[in-house]
């Protein structure tokens, strides 16, 4: 069993940076793919961001994200975050961290959320 604690969010103007944290506990985030996805008021939660455990931290990312954010790992400290650059208003939302061992279709493991709020 793998418990997940999101942490870092938080209130920014339009244009700023934050990093997101997302913590392991329970067990090591050895073999496990982790996400980050995101809901805003509203909307259905969308994919935001995954790096694989295998072949170096294969990254992927939305096209909404993609070039300003910027998801890592540390697997010896059981943490996985996201880089959040150029921040707009439409990034607002709950973001979440979720895992699954990468052979899972779907993920299984999700964290309570953190609120990002970008004001315009």
């Amino acid at each position: 069993q793998v418990q997940l604690v999101e942490s870092g969010g938080g209130l920014v103007q339009a244009g700023g940076s934050l990093r997101l944290s997302c913590a392991a506990s329970g067990r090591t985030f050895s073999g496990y793919t982790v996400a980050w996805f995101r809901q805003a008021p509203g909307k259905e939660r969308e994919f935001v961001a995954r790096t694989i455990y295998w072949n170096g931290g294969s990254t992927y990312y939305s096209d909404s994200v993609k070039g300003r954010f910027t998801i890592s790992r540390d697997n010896a400290r059981n943490m996985v975050y996201l880089q959040m650059n150029t921040l707009k208003p439409e990034d607002t939302a709950v973001y979440y961290c979720a895992a699954k061992l990468i052979t899972d279709t779907d993920y299984n493991y999700w964290g309570q959320g953190t609120q990002v709020t970008v004001s315009s």
